[in-house]
């Protein structure tokens, strides 16, 4: 749901958060897209960053040179100006990135999954089969197919949360229950609807598609792309995922180590909300006259009736426990009262 009005909360002595709404949805990162820019070009005095996300908005000022009561007025006045989400336009690069699907890295991540916690389908004939796709090839086909937005830099240092802006390539995923213990860098991974690109080893559930050989976060600032931020994406980008083999990776991989690797961004776009939401209406309906392969709906709705049903387990057993303890509290008390009237 989209608020009828922003949200302004405290979120610690430094930072304010505006919630534009309670979901995941593009017009809302639009507007705190819009909103981060306005703020940023108005030069605020005490304004320190601006943190876009899907739903959000958060701001860190230094309270001793400016109060937060003067900072949500002025973003209540910058909204006001801001005008129609529809009639936005954000300036975008294009980012193409590398991605080795199903290689033997990822590979051998699930079967160490399969060996050390339960075991669980190859994660790409998963997302294939429950998205009615025919193959593998299929599923790489689909994923590298649409430009991916990014709604969100963070959980991890330099991680990217992307959403496919394609109608006709999406795709959804069940994550690992129970979590694995480590992905490796460079992890490209479908959980939901949304992509994420893994920084550095760490431990999650997203399905793994492959690997990009490409840093996305670079501390020591080494390449070219890294000069103002150790973050390669920021909200706003665009990625285009690239196929390549194993053997390309492993090049491109000693490209990055002498420094010679050249990211391919285009920097000088501007991603128009109106023509963009004129392109989804077209490519929804043709995906509303295509039909789902019955299979794979079915199979996406066991999907989600199996995590329903889980959900519904763990509500039911913390309804049974907090009985339990009530009927033991009642039982205490009846017990206690007995003991008053015999003695």
């Amino acid at each position: 749901m989209i608020f009828d009005e922003p949200r302004y909360l405290l979120a610690g002595d430094r930072y304010l958060l505006i919630e534009f709404g309670n979901e995941l949805n593009l017009d809302m990162n639009f507007k705190a897209l819009g909103l981060a820019r306005e703020i940023e070009q108005n030069k605020v005095k005490g304004l320190l960053e601006t943190v876009p996300s899907f739903a959000t908005l958060l701001l860190h000022y230094e309270p001793e040179l400016i109060k937060p009561e003067a900072l949500i007025s002025l973003c209540r006045e910058l909204l006001d100006q801001l005008g129609s989400v529809e009639d936005m336009e954000i300036p975008s690069r294009l980012i193409e990135l590398p991605v080795a699907y199903d290689d033997r890295w990822s590979r051998e991540c699930i079967e160490a999954y399969c060996r050390t916690i339960k075991k669980i389908e190859h994660n790409p004939d998963l997302v294939a089969r429950i998205n009615g796709l025919k193959s593998v090839t299929e599923l790489i086909r689909y994923h590298s197919a649409p430009q991916w937005w990014v709604g969100a830099v963070g959980f991890l240092a330099g991680l990217p949360t992307l959403m496919s802006l394609d109608p006709r390539y999406f795709l959804t995923a069940p994550k690992y229950d129970p979590p694995r213990l480590w992905t490796p860098v460079g992890t490209v991974g479908l959980g939901g609807a949304f992509t994420a690109i893994y920084p550095m080893v760490t431990p999650d559930g997203y399905q793994i598609l492959g690997r990009t050989p490409v840093p996305i976060y670079d501390p020591q600032q080494r390449l070219e792309p890294f000069k103002d931020s150790f973050f390669l994406l920021r909200t706003g980008d665009r990625v285009k995922f690239l196929p390549i083999s194993e053997a390309e990776f492993m090049e491109i991989e000693r490209e990055v180590e002498a420094r010679a690797y050249r990211y391919n961004i285009i920097d000088y776009e501007i991603f128009s909300v109106r023509r963009y939401k004129e392109f989804y209406r077209q490519a929804k309906r043709e995906v509303v006259e295509t039909p789902v392969p019955q299979m794979g709906r079915a199979e996406m709705i066991e999907a989600g009736e199996e995590v329903r049903a889980r959900q519904q387990v763990i509500e039911m057993k913390k309804k049974l426990k907090a009985k339990a303890i009530e009927a033991e509290d009642r039982s205490k008390k009846s017990r206690d009262i007995g003991h008053q009237l015999g003695g």
